[in-house]
């Protein structure tokens, strides 16, 4: 689920480049945000269309879809390692959230099914 795991990672890095997304945000410390729920939840919500956004949280609504249907094509190394860290989180510990996200962006199921394996690898 590569591609997936850019929901939330590209909340805290997103922007379109020429080649890929701006690494402007790839210094964000995400152990801080994914151990704090006041932090972690705005940027849930926005992108559910369930709260405010923040400039970041705007971006990553912009990108999501392309995110998921090119395999993160357009994403840092950085990018693609922190969204395998936030949707482990995601799996393991707001499960309600994991749900609505992939309702929301995948709701045929087709990118959670190809990266099935991956995502239990990240849950495990």
């Amino acid at each position: 689920m590569n591609s997936f795991l850019m929901v939330c990672l590209l909340a805290l890095a997103a922007a379109v480049g020429a080649e890929q997304y701006t690494d402007r945000y790839d210094n964000v410390d995400l152990d801080e945000i994914l151990a704090n729920r006041r932090l972690l939840v705005p940027y849930l919500n926005c992108i559910l269309d369930e709260g405010k956004c923040s400039p970041d949280g705007k971006e990553l609504k912009s990108h999501i879809k392309e995110a998921l249907e090119n395999n993160c094509d357009k994403c840092t190394e950085t990018q693609k390692s922190g969204t395998r860290k936030v949707i482990g989180h995601l799996i393991n510990n707001e499960k309600e959230y994991w749900g609505k996200l992939t309702a929301k962006y995948d709701p045929e199921r087709k990118y959670v099914t190809k990266y099935e394996t991956e995502l239990r690898k990240i849950a495990a």
